[in-house]
């Protein structure tokens, strides 16, 4: 099931790089510069949908769907608390803030 589910996203590997940022899909986990990156589990699943969808501009209301249920409360601050702790654990700059769309990953600045 996985296996297909990154097919119809695009990816035919088990691994997603975006610069020093290795997303491996097998174990579930994300490594900087080879080194295992400490993750809560909302963290790893905004960092990881931001991975799979690099150089595409995510909104906000993309990344609540994809982490919680239906009935949460998408005015919440949540998604910008994780974003900020992202930023602080990665390079800086891979995160980009397109104001008033979403967030952008990409290892090149744009």
């Amino acid at each position: 099931m996985r296996a297909l589910l990154r097919r119809v996203g695009g990816h035919a590997t088990a691994d997603i790089r975006c610069g020093p940022l290795l997303l491996d899909t097998r174990q579930s986990r994300v490594l900087l510069d080879d080194a295992p990156l400490d993750l809560t589990s909302h963290e790893y699943r905004v960092l990881a949908y931001l991975l799979m969808h690099q150089d595409e501009v995510v909104s906000r209301g993309q990344l609540v769907e994809h982490i919680y249920a239906q009935d949460f409360d998408r005015d919440s601050n949540t998604i910008e608390v994780f974003v900020a702790r992202l930023r602080r654990k990665i390079p800086p700059g891979l995160i980009q803030t397109v104001r008033g769309l979403g967030y952008r990953l990409s290892a090149t600045p744009q």
